[in-house]
């Protein structure tokens, strides 16, 4: 059975544009609506949530840089309505596992790097995802830069 709605997780660097592409591909083939996610992890996580600091005004800042990130890519990918296009705040698991499930996505699409050994796959997104995830999930995988 074709896919209804894909929901592409990316972190807006310049890895995600052949992710999009195979998406965009993907969606267009089974005439599914495609939706967009990019996650902003709390800055607590970062430092191991032990921050002696109040980091209420640069979460607001790497809210608002990912935002202009977010509406920047969607212009330069005219095939993403921008009512589909989703920015979410927390743990990236958990979220894009929460969006798939509320807009009722049949597949997530996120990027891997495929790196080797078991040990370098468990910390990766893209691992993350699959495991829980409500519904099909695809890794691209993504070239390593030269």
């Amino acid at each position: 059975m074709p896919y209804q709605h894909v929901l592409v997780a990316i972190d807006l660097t310049d890895e995600c544009d052949p992710v999009m592409l195979r998406a965009q591909k993907l969606a267009t083939s089974s005439e599914a609506k495609l939706s967009v996610v990019h996650i902003v992890e709390p800055m607590a996580m970062a430092f191991g949530g032990d921050v002696p600091m109040d980091l209420s005004m640069l979460q607001q800042q790497q809210f608002d840089q990912a935002r202009e990130r977010l509406d920047t890519f969607v212009k330069k990918h005219p095939e993403i309505s921008p009512d589909k296009c989703h920015l979410a705040y927390g743990q990236p698991r958990q979220e894009i596992h929460r969006l798939a499930e509320e807009q009722q996505c049949d597949l997530i699409i996120v990027g891997s790097h495929g790196r080797h050994g078991l040990a370098l796959l468990l910390g990766s997104t893209a691992n993350d995802v699959l495991h829980g995830a409500p519904c099909d999930v695809l890794a691209v995988r993504l070239k390593k830069a030269h």
